[in-house]
């Protein structure tokens, strides 16, 4: 694909260019259709960065960067990992979609009728402030257990509450245990971890990084594994996305109240951070604008259909559909969601990213030129040629969104 572009002033160039490279991502994303998506079986299969696209020390920048041990992915191949692969460990907070995934399974098996179902109905002695407590509540960390609203009313990140989704999903919902549940073939089962899915007593998820990949690129396809929609599509349509109202307060200060004595899922029932609201949604975290930061979204330089699993201890993956890529690292400086705030790792990491597809594209000889007398005003040519394409050609498009902005710089 070639751009030619005529007459324009020095600051339009550098917004046209950037805007055409934004361009170059969708024409990466559609020419991924050219190549049979794969899904590992007893193990992931492998390739070179330049092989999938990619420019190869912008990879070896995002290891370099994250330290710790991890893997990325791109179009259900391997292509960079460093540390172990095998060893496994415990994802702390990065644990917590699962429980959402396995919320979604009971829906669709009819164990449940929904996620606004309440979980009075599990036999908990709830006090009357939250009798309207659900599992969406719950879910959203915005279900006032523990502390002093009502449910729906303020946003607090709530591991006592995470605890109470634990115990009434595994022990009065399902009634199995984590592992037979998650490990069902039915289920996650169907992915066939290599050194095995387990977890803690808490629930939290045990597995290797390239075992913590497979549920990563199993929720970047949208429940699809291999021929099969082992989730319907619509729950990540759905719910794959912030379901915390963007101006939803933060919960007033006040000790915890946990008059279940249910204990805690390892943190506080107010801790981490003052970030959800706009950007948080059954336990993912979401590339988007939020009450704390109305103007900048949550990774400044990410594509915006980013999302992440954050877990405590350097224990969290970036999953990038428009770039068909999960990165995926334990024990490691990914740093906190320090959401609009450019210079953290989070958002330098898929910025490499991105760059990394887009550099990779200009290796394969895609590129735009500039030409022409530089004026102030002056009309310009965009002249597009490319692959023609149709309607119902498999493109899976990067939607910039008003507040999404790619850097001027590097």
């Amino acid at each position: 694909m070639n751009f030619h572009i005529h007459s324009v002033s020095n600051q339009l160039t550098k917004i046209i260019c950037f805007f055409l490279s934004a361009l170059l991502i969708h024409s990466s994303t559609a020419e991924s259709s050219e190549f049979e998506r794969m899904y590992p079986k007893k193990v992931w299969q492998s390739k070179k960065p330049s092989e999938a696209d990619l420019n190869s020390e912008k990879i070896d920048t995002i290891a370099r960067l994250l330290g710790g041990r991890g893997c990325i992915i791109r179009r259900g191949f391997v292509v960079k990992s460093w540390g172990s692969l095998s060893q496994k460990g415990d994802w702390m907070s990065s644990s917590k979609p699962v429980f959402s995934t396995l919320l979604f399974f009971a829906i669709q098996e009819g164990k449940l009728k929904s996620v606004h179902t309440p979980i009075k109905q599990f036999s908990w002695d709830l006090c009357r402030k939250d009798e309207t407590m659900t599992f969406h509540h719950l879910a959203n960390m915005i279900s006032g257990y523990a502390r002093p609203e009502k449910p729906g009313a303020a946003w607090a990140y709530n591991d006592y509450a995470i605890n109470l989704y634990r115990l009434t999903l595994f022990d009065r919902l399902f009634q199995e245990t984590p592992a037979a549940v998650a490990n069902d073939l039915q289920r996650l089962g169907s992915l066939q971890f290599e050194d095995g899915l387990s977890f803690s007593k808490k629930a939290r998820v045990v597995a290797s990084v390239r075992d913590f990949a497979r549920l990563c690129w199993f929720w970047l396809n949208k429940g699809k594994w291999g021929q099969k929609q082992l989730l319907s599509q619509d729950f990540f349509d759905t719910y794959c996305k912030s379901h915390v109202p963007k101006k939803l307060p933060h919960t007033d200060k006040a000790k915890t109240d946990d008059y279940l004595e249910i204990g805690s899922y390892g943190g506080g029932s107010d801790h981490f951070t003052k970030y959800g609201p706009g950007i948080y949604g059954y336990n993912f975290w979401f590339n988007d604008t939020g009450r704390d930061h109305p103007n900048h979204v949550t990774w400044p330089d990410a594509p915006c259909d980013a999302f992440m699993t954050i877990g405590a201890g350097g224990n969290s993956a970036a999953i990038i559909p428009s770039l068909d890529m999960v990165i995926v690292a334990a024990k490691a400086k990914w740093g906190g969601p320090k959401a609009g705030d450019s210079t953290s790792i989070m958002n330098r990491v898929m910025k490499i990213a991105a760059k990394a597809v887009l550099d990779g594209q200009a290796i394969n000889k895609r590129s735009y030129t500039i030409t022409g007398e530089t004026k102030k005003w002056h009309p310009i040519t965009l002249d597009f040629r490319g692959p023609y394409t149709s309607e119902t050609a498999d493109w899976t498009l990067l939607v910039m969104r008003e507040n999404s902005r790619w850097s001027t710089k590097d």
